[in-house]
């Protein structure tokens, strides 16, 4: 039977996994869940209860989405994309970046935060990668492992803002980079509407097709 995987379509974390996973053409039993409802085996699995969880043949379980992306690419790397990762842009946007996406994001969640000022916490960072993105990407010319790890996030940097984004932030090839990434079939493949599995039923084969 193939491996399993736990999603949820809209978190960064699996976005990044499903891409990968689907690149290198890893068959699947996906489980669509809500992340307010997880499942007792997704649980049983992994007690983070976070998203992806992935259960290979084995019956070892990888619950983080670098583990995955790793995993995936040790089996097939079709697009050279480990040959680009970069490990310390990749730990800074997962944890500075993060930070401040959440407190500008969901300010409301946090008790006394000003979400303007991590909003400009975040532009700092995202003006630091602007020159590296002169060529289209992170890479140069094509995505690599660095480009699919950050781009869930600063996709939703702009969802918290789109006009902002979009008209006033004042970073070209940023903003070039993410609307490339959202018309990229990449992306575009992954972001498919999956009906829940609730409990027993659902289940859904992965990658989907081309």
């Amino acid at each position: 039977m193939p491996p399993l995987l736990y999603s949820f379509r809209r978190c960064p974390y699996a976005m990044r996994a499903r891409m990968v996973l689907a690149a290198a053409e890893i068959e699947l039993r996906l489980r669509e869940i809500v992340l307010r409802d997880k499942p007792a085996h997704m649980l049983e699995l992994s007690s983070k209860g976070t998203v992806p969880v992935l259960q290979l043949e084995s019956g070892k379980v990888l619950d983080e989405s670098r583990a995955v992306m790793d995993w995936a690419l040790a089996q097939a790397d079709p697009h050279g994309w480990l040959a680009h990762k970069d490990d310390a842009l990749i730990d800074m946007f997962d944890g500075d970046f993060k930070h401040h996406l959440d407190r500008y994001k969901y300010a409301t969640r946090y008790e006394g935060v000003d979400a303007l000022e991590h909003r400009a916490a975040c532009h700092e960072m995202l003006q630091d990668i602007e020159p590296r993105l002169a060529n289209g990407w992170l890479a140069g010319a094509a995505a690599g492992f660095t480009d699919i790890a950050l781009l869930p996030f600063v996709r939703q940097f702009r969802i918290a803002d789109a006009d902002w984004f979009d008209n006033e932030m004042a970073l070209p090839h940023v903003q070039a980079w993410v609307m490339r990434f959202l018309d990229w079939p990449v992306f575009t493949r992954i972001m498919g509407k999956y009906e829940l599995w609730l409990d027993s039923d659902k289940e859904h084969p992965f990658p989907p097709l081309s």
